[in-house]
């Protein structure tokens, strides 16, 4: 009976080690979900950009405070859309955020 309960506790141990190791793991893979990261990515592309035109003169400073903003409030609202969906974005949610940062892209280009 000693040995039945001794068991059974390890047993419960290795489920509890089991399904943390699990929520780990879920919680890595949705804060590297590609669908951020790729939105992510553009939008530090586009800082990047920003910085250099102010640098190189091509783009004056309020310029780049108006673009920086629009590009916060995309961030923003990539945030917000993957605490609401668990920590991913949705496909829809992806593509209307690539639309916003098409125009911000747009308006980079239109500065320099």
């Amino acid at each position: 009976m000693q040995l039945m309960k001794g068991v059974l506790a390890v047993g419960m141990v290795g489920l509890l080690v089991a399904s943390v190791t699990g929520y780990a793991q879920d919680t890595q893979w949705q804060k590297n979900h590609p669908r951020r990261e790729e939105v992510n990515q553009r939008l530090d592309n586009q800082d990047h950009r920003i910085k250099h035109d102010v640098k190189d003169g091509s783009m004056s400073r309020d310029e780049a405070k108006k673009l920086h903003e629009q590009d916060k409030s995309i961030r923003h609202q990539e945030q917000a859309d993957a605490r609401h969906d668990n920590g991913h974005i949705t496909k829809h949610e992806q593509k209307r955020l690539n639309n916003e940062e098409n125009h911000v892209n747009h308006e980079i280009s239109s500065a320099q």
